[in-house]
């Protein structure tokens, strides 16, 4: 039990890597906040994590409204006395060729996937200040390492997280905080049939096709499950991980290899 007797915030926890690494932190021992819009899919990953044994709290958070990640933290100080975990994984993806992104477009796909990651930190920071200790995983991606021609504004808000990281790290490293991130791949969730959907279109591929293609692209020979990314974030969020800070690791089955 690694994380017995801590807590973790995870937002977008109703699904995908959010539900995978909230039941991952619970099977380690942490106490879990599921901060999620998706009230059905909040309360069954909150349904998984008491059959674990763990407590846990469901907090309704738009990670887009500043308010709303203050009583994330202040919800989660009030019931359990602490904040030693943050892990920032909701996200949103859009495609679009870069001519046809528009302002809306790229607010949108910025205030969740860039924004609201450094307003979740700054949301829990002063408590781990406090604390003399906590944990900060943040969810980029692969596409904040490289380049896409149809998904510009997602891939600069997962460049902005690997940024958003870095400093952070820098600016509490003094505090007993460390901040780090991990880069998936190709991960098998909700989003992907998305990706599959948008980015197939945009290149005249039906998203079977599409899926086929990208997964024989991975060196390890198959599409990624989120139980993949969860056990990094885990690792990351334990002090297994104590002498790291700042990085931003792949989990990606060796697409992006630096």
């Amino acid at each position: 039990m690694e994380l017995s007797g801590q807590v973790a915030i995870v937002t977008g926890a109703g699904r995908g890597i959010g539900r995978a690494t909230a039941l991952e932190l619970a099977r380690m021992g942490a106490d879990i906040v599921v901060a999620e819009l998706d009230r059905a899919g909040a309360e069954r990953t909150a349904a998984e994590v008491k059959g674990l044994g763990r407590r846990v709290s469901v907090v309704p958070t738009d990670v887009t409204v500043r308010a709303h990640l203050a009583t994330m933290a202040e919800r989660t100080r009030a019931e359990f006395g602490r904040i030693d975990i943050l892990v920032n994984n909701a996200g949103v993806y859009r495609a679009a060729a870069p001519l046809d992104v528009t302002e809306e477009h790229w607010d949108a796909v910025l205030s969740v996937n860039a924004k609201a990651v450094f307003f979740g930190c700054q949301a829990v920071l002063p408590m781990m200040i406090a604390q003399k200790r906590g944990s900060i995983v943040s969810v980029a991606s692969m596409a904040g390492k490289v380049g896409n021609r149809n998904n510009l504004p997602y891939n600069a808000s997962k460049a902005a997280v690997i940024s958003i990281t870095k400093s952070l790290a820098l600016a509490h490293a003094k505090d007993g905080i460390r901040v780090n991130c991990v880069c998936p791949g190709f991960v098998e969730t909700d989003m992907w049939a998305a990706v599959a959907r948008e980015q197939g279109a945009l290149m005249s591929l039906s998203p079977e096709e599409f899926t086929r293609q990208r997964a024989a692209q991975v060196p390890l020979g198959r599409m990624e499950r989120p139980e993949d990314v969860a056990n990094v974030i885990g690792f990351l969020a334990s002090s297994k991980s104590g002498y790291m800070t700042g990085q931003a690791l792949s989990v990606d089955g060796g697409l992006v290899m630096h």
